[in-house]
């Protein structure tokens, strides 16, 4: 139940910030080519839906295993080797976007009393992009890990 509800969040932000994005770009290019004059707002409202729409997409890549991969490398490893990185790699990713998570509520907490120069809203807002990322790839990391290693128990 739980796994629906944060993967059809992680969708739904996917999909309103690449619209979002899609749509501010495309209010750029119009007012470019026309007599009137590109509203200030636009250029960081259309940085502010990308990077959510990253944020969001990251989780839903690390579910998916859409990252890159290095396979010609670790193809050519002892099958020791790929099973040791096979269950090393996650839990290191875990760890690092685990502390980015803790290291990116203090940031939201900093940027609160900061505004955005033509939006007006407070930077939290815009920081917060970074601990819904890390804490989307950590939580499909600990399902991954679970499964790796449930996988190897005699």
């Amino acid at each position: 139940m739980l796994r629906k509800i944060i993967g059809r969040v992680l969708k739904w932000g996917t999909l309103i910030s690449t619209w979002g994005l899609i749509t501010t770009v495309l209010l750029q290019i119009f007012f470019r080519f026309s007599p009137l004059q590109t509203p200030s707002w636009t250029e960081e409202a259309s940085r502010l839906f990308f990077i959510y729409a990253m944020s969001f997409a990251a989780g839903l890549a690390m579910k998916t295993s859409y990252y890159v991969h290095l396979d010609m490398f670790f193809n050519r490893l002892p099958l020791k080797w790929q099973h040791f990185l096979n269950k090393g790699i996650p839990v290191i990713n875990f760890i690092l976007f685990a502390i980015m998570a803790l290291f990116s509520a203090k940031l939201i907490l900093l940027g609160i009393p900061e505004k955005s120069p033509s939006l007006g809203f407070n930077m939290g807002v815009a920081f917060f992009s970074m601990f819904i990322m890390s804490a989307a790839i950590c939580y499909y990391l600990w399902i991954k890990i679970r499964k790796t290693f449930k996988r190897t128990e005699p």
